[in-house]
Protein backbone atom coordinates (compact mmCIF):
# COMPACT_ATOMS: atom_id res chain seq x y z
CA UNK A 1 0.00 0.00 0.00
CA UNK A 2 2.77 2.92 0.99
CA UNK A 3 4.75 1.98 -2.71
CA UNK A 4 1.27 2.27 -4.04
CA UNK A 5 0.51 5.18 -2.89
CA UNK A 6 4.28 6.48 -3.62
CA UNK A 7 4.46 5.76 -6.91
CA UNK A 8 0.68 7.36 -7.24
CA UNK A 9 1.92 10.63 -5.65
CA UNK A 10 4.95 10.58 -8.25
CA UNK A 11 2.85 9.91 -11.18
CA UNK A 12 0.64 12.88 -9.91
CA UNK A 13 3.90 15.15 -9.26
CA UNK A 14 5.42 14.44 -12.75
CA UNK A 15 1.47 14.82 -14.34
CA UNK A 16 1.64 18.35 -12.19
CA UNK A 17 5.08 19.70 -13.61
CA UNK A 18 4.33 18.28 -17.20
CA UNK A 19 1.03 20.59 -17.25
CA UNK A 20 3.01 23.61 -15.89
CA UNK A 21 5.63 22.79 -18.60
CA UNK A 22 3.10 23.08 -21.16
CA UNK A 23 1.22 26.19 -20.75
CA UNK A 24 4.32 27.73 -19.87
CA UNK A 25 6.36 26.81 -23.49
CA UNK A 26 2.78 28.04 -24.76
CA UNK A 27 2.98 31.36 -22.78
CA UNK A 28 6.86 31.28 -24.28
CA UNK A 29 5.81 30.36 -27.50
CA UNK A 30 3.03 32.15 -28.12
CA UNK A 31 5.14 35.31 -26.79
CA UNK A 32 7.67 34.67 -29.38
CA UNK A 33 5.01 34.82 -32.38
CA UNK A 34 3.60 37.94 -30.81
CA UNK A 35 7.39 39.62 -30.66
CA UNK A 36 7.70 38.43 -34.35
CA UNK A 37 5.01 39.87 -35.21
CA UNK A 38 4.91 43.06 -33.80
CA UNK A 39 8.77 43.02 -35.63
CA UNK A 40 6.60 42.68 -39.04
CA UNK A 41 3.81 45.74 -37.98
CA UNK A 42 6.62 48.21 -37.96
CA UNK A 43 5.25 51.15 -39.67
CA UNK A 44 6.82 54.64 -39.39
CA UNK A 45 3.82 57.43 -39.11
CA UNK A 46 4.94 61.28 -39.94
CA UNK A 47 6.24 63.69 -37.92
CA UNK A 48 7.93 61.02 -35.46
CA UNK A 49 10.33 61.49 -33.47
CA UNK A 50 13.18 58.62 -32.92
CA UNK A 51 13.66 58.10 -28.88
CA UNK A 52 17.01 56.96 -27.95
CA UNK A 53 17.08 55.07 -24.56
CA UNK A 54 21.07 54.40 -23.97
CA UNK A 55 21.10 53.16 -20.91
CA UNK A 56 22.26 49.58 -22.09
CA UNK A 57 25.15 47.97 -22.24
CA UNK A 58 26.68 49.13 -25.42
CA UNK A 59 28.96 46.04 -27.10
CA UNK A 60 29.89 46.55 -30.72
CA UNK A 61 27.28 44.32 -32.07
CA UNK A 62 23.54 43.44 -31.05
CA UNK A 63 23.35 40.67 -29.12
CA UNK A 64 19.87 39.83 -30.02
CA UNK A 65 17.97 38.46 -27.15
CA UNK A 66 15.22 36.22 -28.36
CA UNK A 67 13.31 36.07 -24.53
CA UNK A 68 13.24 39.64 -24.09
CA UNK A 69 10.28 41.18 -22.72
CA UNK A 70 9.00 37.54 -21.07
CA UNK A 71 8.96 37.28 -17.46
CA UNK A 72 12.33 34.86 -16.78
CA UNK A 73 15.08 35.95 -15.44
CA UNK A 74 18.01 37.99 -16.62
CA UNK A 75 15.57 39.33 -20.05
CA UNK A 76 15.32 43.05 -18.61
CA UNK A 77 19.11 43.63 -19.56
CA UNK A 78 18.93 46.07 -21.95
CA UNK A 79 21.59 45.68 -25.03
CA UNK A 80 22.48 47.69 -28.00
CA UNK A 81 24.69 47.17 -30.67
CA UNK A 82 27.05 50.01 -31.54
CA UNK A 83 27.05 49.53 -35.14
CA UNK A 84 23.35 48.97 -35.42
CA UNK A 85 22.98 51.91 -33.61
CA UNK A 86 25.21 54.05 -35.57
CA UNK A 87 22.91 52.84 -39.06
CA UNK A 88 20.27 53.55 -36.84
CA UNK A 89 21.21 57.21 -36.60
CA UNK A 90 22.21 58.01 -40.40
CA UNK A 91 19.48 56.13 -41.60
CA UNK A 92 16.99 58.59 -39.37
CA UNK A 93 19.24 61.88 -41.02
CA UNK A 94 17.73 61.03 -44.29
CA UNK A 95 14.40 59.89 -43.29
CA UNK A 96 11.95 62.05 -43.77
CA UNK A 97 9.59 60.73 -41.21
CA UNK A 98 11.91 61.11 -38.51
CA UNK A 99 11.99 65.19 -37.39
CA UNK A 100 14.45 64.75 -34.26
CA UNK A 101 16.15 62.37 -32.12
CA UNK A 102 15.30 62.75 -28.24
CA UNK A 103 18.04 61.49 -26.56
CA UNK A 104 17.52 59.77 -22.50
CA UNK A 105 20.57 58.43 -20.95
CA UNK A 106 21.64 58.82 -16.96
CA UNK A 107 24.06 55.82 -16.82
CA UNK A 108 25.43 54.23 -19.55
CA UNK A 109 27.32 51.26 -19.90
CA UNK A 110 30.19 51.65 -22.42
CA UNK A 111 33.45 53.22 -22.35
CA UNK A 112 34.17 57.11 -23.89
CA UNK A 113 35.00 55.73 -27.09
CA UNK A 114 31.88 54.21 -27.64
CA UNK A 115 30.29 57.34 -26.43
CA UNK A 116 32.23 59.64 -29.33
CA UNK A 117 31.39 57.57 -31.62
CA UNK A 118 27.71 57.65 -30.78
CA UNK A 119 28.08 61.72 -30.46
CA UNK A 120 29.68 61.63 -33.56
CA UNK A 121 26.66 60.19 -35.28
CA UNK A 122 24.61 62.34 -33.24
CA UNK A 123 26.18 65.63 -34.42
CA UNK A 124 26.18 64.59 -38.02
CA UNK A 125 22.44 64.09 -37.78
CA UNK A 126 22.09 67.45 -36.94
CA UNK A 127 24.37 68.91 -40.21
CA UNK A 128 21.22 67.51 -41.31
CA UNK A 129 19.18 70.56 -40.22
CA UNK A 130 16.96 68.24 -38.10
CA UNK A 131 17.18 69.13 -33.79
CA UNK A 132 18.53 66.46 -31.20
CA UNK A 133 17.42 67.30 -27.38
CA UNK A 134 18.39 65.51 -24.41
CA UNK A 135 16.20 64.97 -21.13
CA UNK A 136 16.49 62.87 -18.15
CA UNK A 137 16.50 63.54 -14.02
CA UNK A 138 20.41 62.73 -13.41
CA UNK A 139 23.42 62.07 -15.82
CA UNK A 140 26.84 60.69 -15.04
CA UNK A 141 29.60 62.10 -16.70
CA UNK A 142 29.47 60.05 -19.41
CA UNK A 143 26.18 60.79 -19.68
CA UNK A 144 26.48 64.34 -19.61
CA UNK A 145 29.24 64.01 -22.55
CA UNK A 146 26.76 62.37 -24.77
CA UNK A 147 23.98 64.70 -23.87
CA UNK A 148 26.31 67.65 -25.13
CA UNK A 149 25.81 66.44 -28.77
CA UNK A 150 22.36 67.68 -28.23
CA UNK A 151 21.14 70.90 -29.53
CA UNK A 152 19.74 71.35 -26.06
CA UNK A 153 19.58 69.57 -22.69
CA UNK A 154 16.93 69.88 -20.15
CA UNK A 155 17.08 68.72 -16.22
CA UNK A 156 14.64 67.33 -13.99
CA UNK A 157 14.10 70.86 -11.63
CA UNK A 158 15.54 68.41 -8.39
CA UNK A 159 18.00 66.19 -11.12
CA UNK A 160 21.76 66.07 -10.20
CA UNK A 161 24.64 65.97 -13.10
CA UNK A 162 28.13 64.39 -12.48
CA UNK A 163 31.00 66.88 -13.84
CA UNK A 164 33.60 66.69 -11.20
CA UNK A 165 36.36 64.84 -13.37
CA UNK A 166 37.03 61.45 -13.92
CA UNK A 167 38.19 58.93 -10.96
CA UNK A 168 40.12 55.15 -11.90
CA UNK A 169 39.48 52.66 -9.60
CA UNK A 170 40.92 49.15 -9.28
CA UNK A 171 40.02 46.42 -6.79
CA UNK A 172 43.34 44.46 -4.72
CA UNK A 173 42.74 41.01 -4.19
CA UNK A 174 46.38 40.45 -2.09
CA UNK A 175 44.20 40.49 1.45
CA UNK A 176 42.29 37.94 0.43
CA UNK A 177 44.68 36.00 -0.96
CA UNK A 178 46.48 36.31 2.18
CA UNK A 179 43.49 35.19 4.51
CA UNK A 180 42.90 32.24 2.14
CA UNK A 181 47.06 31.33 2.18
CA UNK A 182 47.14 31.39 -1.71
CA UNK A 183 50.16 32.81 -2.60
CA UNK A 184 50.48 34.13 -6.82
CA UNK A 185 53.84 33.64 -8.38
CA UNK A 186 54.37 36.60 -10.76
CA UNK A 187 56.23 36.29 -13.56
CA UNK A 188 56.27 39.64 -16.01
CA UNK A 189 58.05 41.55 -18.05
CA UNK A 190 58.14 45.25 -18.09
CA UNK A 191 57.80 47.73 -15.12
CA UNK A 192 54.34 49.23 -16.28
CA UNK A 193 52.65 45.70 -16.80
CA UNK A 194 50.94 46.17 -13.67
CA UNK A 195 48.22 43.26 -14.40
CA UNK A 196 49.79 41.82 -11.57
CA UNK A 197 49.41 44.18 -9.19
CA UNK A 198 46.35 43.23 -7.68
CA UNK A 199 47.59 39.73 -6.10
CA UNK A 200 51.00 41.79 -5.09
CA UNK A 201 49.81 45.04 -3.40
CA UNK A 202 47.14 46.48 -1.45
CA UNK A 203 47.55 49.77 -3.53
CA UNK A 204 48.93 51.07 -6.81
CA UNK A 205 52.44 50.90 -7.65
CA UNK A 206 54.34 54.89 -8.54
CA UNK A 207 54.85 53.62 -12.21
CA UNK A 208 50.56 52.36 -12.52
CA UNK A 209 49.64 55.36 -10.74
CA UNK A 210 51.72 57.73 -13.10
CA UNK A 211 50.29 55.88 -15.71
CA UNK A 212 46.82 56.43 -15.38
CA UNK A 213 47.25 59.64 -13.87
CA UNK A 214 48.69 61.08 -17.39
CA UNK A 215 45.70 58.64 -19.16
CA UNK A 216 42.70 60.24 -17.01
CA UNK A 217 43.92 63.33 -17.85
CA UNK A 218 44.27 62.92 -21.68
CA UNK A 219 41.03 61.49 -21.84
CA UNK A 220 39.33 64.53 -19.76
CA UNK A 221 41.07 67.05 -21.37
CA UNK A 222 39.84 65.78 -24.93
CA UNK A 223 35.98 65.38 -23.31
CA UNK A 224 35.96 69.21 -21.46
CA UNK A 225 37.72 69.95 -25.22
CA UNK A 226 34.92 68.85 -27.00
CA UNK A 227 31.94 70.02 -24.42
CA UNK A 228 33.50 73.51 -24.97
CA UNK A 229 32.87 73.71 -28.78
CA UNK A 230 29.11 71.83 -28.14
CA UNK A 231 28.47 74.38 -24.83
CA UNK A 232 30.15 77.56 -26.62
CA UNK A 233 31.79 77.52 -22.92
CA UNK A 234 35.56 78.34 -22.86
CA UNK A 235 37.39 75.23 -21.70
CA UNK A 236 39.31 76.76 -19.16
CA UNK A 237 35.47 77.31 -17.46
CA UNK A 238 34.83 73.92 -17.79
CA UNK A 239 38.03 72.82 -15.80
CA UNK A 240 37.13 75.54 -13.17
CA UNK A 241 33.24 74.20 -12.92
CA UNK A 242 35.05 70.42 -12.69
CA UNK A 243 37.44 71.02 -10.26
CA UNK A 244 35.46 73.25 -7.85
CA UNK A 245 32.61 71.20 -8.29
CA UNK A 246 30.25 74.11 -9.21
CA UNK A 247 27.25 72.30 -10.45
CA UNK A 248 25.49 71.20 -6.59
CA UNK A 249 22.11 71.07 -8.15
CA UNK A 250 19.82 71.89 -10.94
CA UNK A 251 20.16 75.58 -10.42
CA UNK A 252 23.44 75.48 -10.75
CA UNK A 253 23.59 73.83 -13.89
CA UNK A 254 21.87 76.43 -16.11
CA UNK A 255 23.50 79.27 -14.19
CA UNK A 256 26.90 77.71 -15.45
CA UNK A 257 25.39 77.00 -18.47
CA UNK A 258 25.92 73.06 -18.88
CA UNK A 259 22.07 72.77 -19.31
CA UNK A 260 19.45 75.25 -21.18
CA UNK A 261 16.72 74.96 -18.77
CA UNK A 262 14.92 72.91 -15.82
CA UNK A 263 11.73 71.18 -16.86
CA UNK A 264 9.01 68.70 -15.56
CA UNK A 265 8.14 65.54 -17.42
CA UNK A 266 5.34 67.38 -18.73
CA UNK A 267 6.65 70.51 -19.68
CA UNK A 268 9.44 68.72 -21.91
CA UNK A 269 6.86 67.19 -24.12
CA UNK A 270 5.65 70.57 -24.34
CA UNK A 271 8.83 71.87 -26.14
CA UNK A 272 8.96 69.07 -27.81
CA UNK A 273 5.33 69.57 -29.33
CA UNK A 274 6.38 73.71 -30.30
CA UNK A 275 9.58 71.61 -32.13
CA UNK A 276 7.10 69.49 -34.37
CA UNK A 277 4.83 71.85 -34.62
CA UNK A 278 1.41 70.51 -32.85
CA UNK A 279 -1.40 71.53 -30.75
CA UNK A 280 -0.83 71.23 -26.88
CA UNK A 281 -2.99 68.63 -26.76
CA UNK A 282 -1.63 66.43 -29.61
CA UNK A 283 0.14 63.36 -28.79
CA UNK A 284 3.89 62.62 -29.78
CA UNK A 285 4.59 59.91 -32.15
CA UNK A 286 7.78 58.34 -30.52
CA UNK A 287 9.47 55.12 -32.32
CA UNK A 288 12.13 53.07 -29.97
CA UNK A 289 15.53 52.01 -31.59
CA UNK A 290 15.27 48.93 -31.24
CA UNK A 291 11.83 49.10 -33.47
CA UNK A 292 13.01 51.78 -35.45
CA UNK A 293 15.69 49.70 -36.87
CA UNK A 294 13.79 47.52 -38.03
CA UNK A 295 11.72 49.49 -40.38
CA UNK A 296 14.47 49.99 -42.56
CA UNK A 297 17.29 47.57 -44.63
CA UNK A 298 20.72 48.18 -44.32
CA UNK A 299 20.98 46.22 -47.53
CA UNK A 300 23.48 47.59 -50.36
CA UNK A 301 23.65 46.02 -53.62
CA UNK A 302 27.46 45.90 -54.79
CA UNK A 303 30.32 43.36 -55.81
CA UNK A 304 32.74 45.20 -53.64
CA UNK A 305 32.80 44.07 -49.94
CA UNK A 306 34.27 45.95 -47.07
CA UNK A 307 34.60 42.64 -43.95
CA UNK A 308 34.51 43.93 -40.88
CA UNK A 309 36.21 41.85 -38.79
CA UNK A 310 34.41 42.29 -35.11
CA UNK A 311 36.49 41.53 -32.28
CA UNK A 312 35.24 41.99 -29.03
CA UNK A 313 36.52 40.42 -25.75
CA UNK A 314 39.29 38.18 -24.22
CA UNK A 315 41.08 36.90 -26.52
CA UNK A 316 41.37 33.21 -25.78
CA UNK A 317 42.94 29.76 -27.51
CA UNK A 318 39.66 27.30 -29.12
CA UNK A 319 36.68 28.39 -31.25
CA UNK A 320 34.72 30.52 -28.20
CA UNK A 321 32.42 27.75 -26.64
CA UNK A 322 29.51 30.53 -27.91
CA UNK A 323 30.73 32.74 -25.63
CA UNK A 324 30.39 36.51 -27.21
CA UNK A 325 32.93 38.25 -25.37
CA UNK A 326 35.68 35.92 -26.35
CA UNK A 327 37.56 36.61 -29.21
CA UNK A 328 38.17 32.80 -29.97
CA UNK A 329 41.63 32.41 -31.96
CA UNK A 330 40.60 29.52 -34.49
CA UNK A 331 37.10 31.44 -34.67
CA UNK A 332 38.78 34.42 -35.63
CA UNK A 333 41.39 33.12 -37.61
CA UNK A 334 38.70 31.19 -40.08
CA UNK A 335 36.73 34.40 -40.40
CA UNK A 336 39.53 36.46 -41.26
CA UNK A 337 40.20 33.59 -43.42
CA UNK A 338 37.29 33.41 -45.36
CA UNK A 339 37.61 37.44 -45.78
CA UNK A 340 41.23 36.76 -47.38
CA UNK A 341 40.17 34.44 -49.97
CA UNK A 342 36.83 36.11 -51.04
CA UNK A 343 37.67 38.35 -53.98
CA UNK A 344 34.50 39.58 -53.84
CA UNK A 345 35.97 41.70 -50.02
CA UNK A 346 38.13 44.27 -51.34
CA UNK A 347 39.46 45.21 -47.87
CA UNK A 348 39.39 44.57 -44.24
CA UNK A 349 38.58 46.31 -40.97
CA UNK A 350 39.64 44.78 -38.00
CA UNK A 351 37.30 46.52 -35.38
CA UNK A 352 39.26 45.92 -32.13
CA UNK A 353 37.64 46.22 -28.53
CA UNK A 354 39.93 44.02 -26.60
CA UNK A 355 42.49 44.48 -23.60
CA UNK A 356 44.08 41.40 -24.41
CA UNK A 357 44.39 37.73 -23.70
CA UNK A 358 46.63 34.73 -24.40
CA UNK A 359 49.76 35.54 -25.96
CA UNK A 360 49.55 32.69 -28.34
CA UNK A 361 45.80 33.11 -29.54
CA UNK A 362 47.12 36.75 -30.37
CA UNK A 363 49.50 35.30 -32.01
CA UNK A 364 47.65 33.17 -34.30
CA UNK A 365 45.16 36.00 -35.10
CA UNK A 366 48.00 38.37 -36.08
CA UNK A 367 49.86 35.45 -38.47
CA UNK A 368 46.25 35.27 -40.38
CA UNK A 369 45.56 39.01 -40.68
CA UNK A 370 49.72 39.20 -41.54
CA UNK A 371 48.58 36.73 -44.68
CA UNK A 372 45.50 38.96 -45.56
CA UNK A 373 47.96 42.16 -45.34
CA UNK A 374 49.53 40.45 -48.24
CA UNK A 375 46.53 40.59 -50.57
CA UNK A 376 44.58 43.03 -49.86
CA UNK A 377 44.39 46.42 -47.52
CA UNK A 378 43.61 46.00 -43.84
CA UNK A 379 42.74 48.99 -41.65
CA UNK A 380 42.53 48.54 -38.05
CA UNK A 381 39.74 50.52 -36.12
CA UNK A 382 39.89 50.80 -32.13
CA UNK A 383 37.39 50.84 -30.05
CA UNK A 384 37.39 51.45 -26.01
CA UNK A 385 40.34 49.05 -25.85
CA UNK A 386 43.10 48.04 -28.14
CA UNK A 387 45.37 47.28 -25.42
CA UNK A 388 48.33 44.45 -24.86
CA UNK A 389 47.26 41.23 -26.81
CA UNK A 390 44.20 44.01 -28.69
CA UNK A 391 47.06 46.18 -29.69
CA UNK A 392 49.23 43.22 -31.12
CA UNK A 393 45.80 41.90 -33.19
CA UNK A 394 46.22 45.59 -34.79
CA UNK A 395 50.23 46.31 -34.91
CA UNK A 396 50.26 44.26 -38.55
CA UNK A 397 47.78 46.45 -40.08
CA UNK A 398 47.99 49.07 -43.07
CA UNK A 399 46.99 51.74 -41.17
CA UNK A 400 45.92 52.24 -37.12
CA UNK A 401 43.11 54.22 -36.95
CA UNK A 402 41.94 55.18 -32.71
CA UNK A 403 39.55 57.78 -30.78
CA UNK A 404 41.73 60.13 -28.94
CA UNK A 405 39.66 58.24 -25.56
CA UNK A 406 41.42 54.76 -27.03
CA UNK A 407 43.30 52.82 -24.23
CA UNK A 408 46.20 50.74 -25.94
CA UNK A 409 49.55 50.08 -25.94
CA UNK A 410 50.43 47.90 -22.67
CA UNK A 411 53.06 46.33 -24.79
CA UNK A 412 53.94 43.59 -22.33
CA UNK A 413 53.84 40.00 -20.71
CA UNK A 414 53.08 38.44 -17.54
CA UNK A 415 52.17 34.93 -15.85
CA UNK A 416 50.59 34.17 -12.57
CA UNK A 417 51.05 30.38 -10.83
CA UNK A 418 48.84 30.31 -7.90
CA UNK A 419 50.50 27.97 -5.27
CA UNK A 420 47.43 26.61 -3.39
CA UNK A 421 49.19 23.95 -0.99
CA UNK A 422 48.55 25.85 2.06
CA UNK A 423 44.90 26.63 1.17
CA UNK A 424 44.25 23.31 0.34
CA UNK A 425 45.82 22.07 3.35
CA UNK A 426 45.23 24.21 6.07
CA UNK A 427 41.83 25.36 5.14
CA UNK A 428 40.29 21.59 3.39
CA UNK A 429 42.80 19.01 4.79
CA UNK A 430 43.82 18.10 1.33
CA UNK A 431 47.03 17.41 0.59
CA UNK A 432 49.57 16.20 -2.37
CA UNK A 433 52.81 14.02 -2.81
CA UNK A 434 54.14 13.76 -6.37
CA UNK A 435 56.49 11.26 -8.71
CA UNK A 436 57.81 12.22 -11.62
CA UNK A 437 60.51 11.99 -14.27
CA UNK A 438 62.90 14.90 -15.08
CA UNK A 439 62.77 18.39 -13.16
CA UNK A 440 60.04 20.00 -15.03
CA UNK A 441 57.54 16.78 -15.41
CA UNK A 442 54.71 19.17 -13.39
CA UNK A 443 55.34 23.09 -13.97
CA UNK A 444 52.46 23.81 -14.14
CA UNK A 445 51.13 22.70 -11.03
CA UNK A 446 48.97 24.71 -7.85
CA UNK A 447 49.99 21.68 -5.27
CA UNK A 448 52.76 23.15 -4.57
CA UNK A 449 55.43 25.89 -4.62
CA UNK A 450 57.25 26.49 -8.23
CA UNK A 451 61.38 25.32 -8.13
CA UNK A 452 63.70 28.07 -8.50
CA UNK A 453 64.41 25.87 -11.80
CA UNK A 454 60.84 26.23 -12.71
CA UNK A 455 60.59 29.56 -12.06
CA UNK A 456 63.60 30.52 -14.06
CA UNK A 457 62.48 28.49 -17.13
CA UNK A 458 58.68 30.36 -17.04
CA UNK A 459 60.22 33.74 -16.96
CA UNK A 460 62.69 33.01 -19.79
CA UNK A 461 59.61 31.98 -21.91
CA UNK A 462 57.97 35.43 -21.02
CA UNK A 463 61.47 37.03 -21.90
CA UNK A 464 61.09 35.41 -25.37
CA UNK A 465 57.85 36.39 -26.22
CA UNK A 466 58.21 40.32 -25.14
CA UNK A 467 61.00 40.05 -27.78
CA UNK A 468 58.88 38.57 -30.55
CA UNK A 469 56.32 41.16 -29.32
CA UNK A 470 58.25 44.52 -29.39
CA UNK A 471 59.97 43.13 -32.90
CA UNK A 472 56.95 42.65 -34.61
CA UNK A 473 55.14 46.16 -33.25
CA UNK A 474 58.11 47.38 -34.78
CA UNK A 475 58.09 45.69 -38.29
CA UNK A 476 54.44 46.56 -38.36
CA UNK A 477 55.22 49.83 -36.96
CA UNK A 478 57.90 50.42 -39.76
CA UNK A 479 59.96 51.68 -36.92
CA UNK A 480 63.11 50.69 -34.76
CA UNK A 481 63.18 48.38 -32.58
CA UNK A 482 64.70 50.41 -29.36
CA UNK A 483 62.11 53.15 -30.53
CA UNK A 484 58.83 50.28 -29.66
CA UNK A 485 61.07 49.08 -26.84
CA UNK A 486 61.10 53.12 -25.44
CA UNK A 487 57.13 52.80 -25.12
CA UNK A 488 56.35 49.42 -24.37
CA UNK A 489 57.61 48.08 -20.86
CA UNK A 490 53.67 47.49 -20.46
CA UNK A 491 52.44 51.07 -20.76
CA UNK A 492 49.09 51.81 -21.31
CA UNK A 493 48.62 55.03 -23.66
CA UNK A 494 45.49 57.00 -24.70
CA UNK A 495 44.77 57.49 -28.57
CA UNK A 496 46.46 61.00 -28.18
CA UNK A 497 49.43 59.44 -26.43
CA UNK A 498 49.74 56.85 -28.69
CA UNK A 499 49.26 59.08 -31.83
CA UNK A 500 52.22 61.31 -30.40
CA UNK A 501 54.59 58.28 -30.21
CA UNK A 502 53.62 56.30 -33.81
CA UNK A 503 51.87 53.30 -32.12
CA UNK A 504 48.73 54.62 -34.22
CA UNK A 505 48.34 56.75 -37.89
CA UNK A 506 44.95 58.62 -37.04
CA UNK A 507 42.68 59.81 -34.62
CA UNK A 508 39.50 59.31 -36.09
CA UNK A 509 36.25 56.92 -35.81
CA UNK A 510 34.83 53.80 -37.29
CA UNK A 511 33.40 55.33 -40.23
CA UNK A 512 37.00 56.75 -41.25
CA UNK A 513 38.39 53.51 -40.78
CA UNK A 514 35.88 52.08 -43.50
CA UNK A 515 36.30 54.87 -45.83
CA UNK A 516 40.17 54.60 -45.71
CA UNK A 517 39.87 50.67 -46.32
CA UNK A 518 37.07 51.39 -49.26
CA UNK A 519 39.88 54.31 -50.48
CA UNK A 520 42.74 52.07 -50.42
CA UNK A 521 40.97 49.51 -52.37
CA UNK A 522 40.10 51.67 -55.45
CA UNK A 523 36.23 51.20 -54.44
CA UNK A 524 35.42 54.58 -52.72
CA UNK A 525 32.38 55.11 -54.86
CA UNK A 526 30.85 51.49 -55.08
CA UNK A 527 31.08 49.44 -51.86
CA UNK A 528 28.74 47.54 -48.85
CA UNK A 529 30.08 46.70 -45.72
CA UNK A 530 29.58 43.17 -43.86
CA UNK A 531 30.50 42.20 -40.43
CA UNK A 532 31.86 39.29 -39.31
CA UNK A 533 31.48 36.86 -37.48
CA UNK A 534 27.97 35.90 -38.91
CA UNK A 535 24.75 36.62 -35.84
CA UNK A 536 24.10 33.08 -34.35
CA UNK A 537 20.68 31.90 -35.13
CA UNK A 538 17.22 32.34 -33.43
CA UNK A 539 17.54 28.73 -31.91
CA UNK A 540 21.19 29.50 -30.86
CA UNK A 541 20.82 33.03 -29.24
CA UNK A 542 17.67 31.09 -27.62
CA UNK A 543 19.30 28.37 -26.12
CA UNK A 544 22.15 31.13 -25.23
CA UNK A 545 20.67 33.48 -23.08
CA UNK A 546 18.37 30.88 -21.29
CA UNK A 547 21.51 29.22 -19.71
CA UNK A 548 23.18 32.08 -19.42
CA UNK A 549 20.30 34.04 -17.74
CA UNK A 550 18.93 30.96 -15.56
CA UNK A 551 23.15 30.80 -14.13
CA UNK A 552 23.25 34.03 -13.21
CA UNK A 553 20.39 34.70 -11.52
CA UNK A 554 20.86 31.71 -9.25
CA UNK A 555 24.89 33.24 -8.47
CA UNK A 556 23.38 36.41 -7.85
CA UNK A 557 20.62 35.27 -5.45
CA UNK A 558 23.17 32.97 -3.89
CA UNK A 559 26.43 35.23 -3.51
CA UNK A 560 24.54 38.66 -3.46
CA UNK A 561 26.96 41.46 -3.38
CA UNK A 562 29.83 39.50 -3.66
CA UNK A 563 28.59 38.14 -6.97
CA UNK A 564 30.70 40.56 -8.51
CA UNK A 565 33.59 39.92 -6.94
CA UNK A 566 32.94 35.97 -7.84
CA UNK A 567 33.45 37.29 -11.49
CA UNK A 568 36.14 38.73 -10.97
CA UNK A 569 37.71 35.76 -9.44
CA UNK A 570 36.80 33.98 -12.29
CA UNK A 571 38.86 35.40 -14.61
CA UNK A 572 42.03 34.63 -12.75
CA UNK A 573 40.80 31.05 -14.45
CA UNK A 574 41.77 32.52 -17.92
CA UNK A 575 45.52 33.30 -16.92
CA UNK A 576 47.10 30.22 -17.58
CA UNK A 577 50.01 31.11 -19.68
CA UNK A 578 51.59 33.65 -21.21
CA UNK A 579 49.74 36.96 -21.15
CA UNK A 580 49.61 39.60 -23.25
CA UNK A 581 46.41 41.35 -21.74
CA UNK A 582 46.00 44.79 -20.56
CA UNK A 583 47.41 45.56 -16.73
CA UNK A 584 43.75 46.24 -15.31
CA UNK A 585 40.88 46.50 -15.10
CA UNK A 586 39.24 50.08 -15.26
CA UNK A 587 36.56 51.83 -13.83
CA UNK A 588 35.69 55.21 -14.41
CA UNK A 589 33.54 57.66 -12.13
Amino acid sequence: MTFGKTFFASCLGALAALVVFFFFSIFIIGSMVSAISEDKKVVLEENSVLHLELDAQIHEMQQENPLAGLPLPGTDVRKIGLMQLKQAIDHAKDDDKIKGIYVEVSQPTAGFSTLEEIRHSLLEFRESGKWVVAYNETMSEGAYYLSSAANEIYLNPYGEIEFNGLTVTIGFYKKLFDKLEIRPQIFRVGEFKSAVEPFLMEKMSKENRLQLTEMANSIYDYMLGRISESRNIDKQRLEEISDQMLVRNADAAVEVGLVDSLLYPDQFLNVLREKLDVDEDDDITFIKYNRYRKSFSTYKDSDNEIAVIVADGTIMPGDGDQNDQVIAADKFVEEIRKAREDDDVKAIVLRVNSPGGEFKASDMIWRELKLATNEKPVIASMSDYAASGGYYLSMVCDTIVAQPHTITGSIGIFGIMLDMSDFLGDKLGITFDEVRTGAYGDTYTVTRPLTEAEKNFIQHNLDEYYEIFTKKAAEGRDVAHEDIQKVASGRVWTGQQALDRKLVDILGNFDDAVEIAAEAAGVSDDYKVRFYPAPKNFLEELLINFEENAETKVLQRQLGDMHSWYQHLQKIKEYQGAQARMPFELKFE
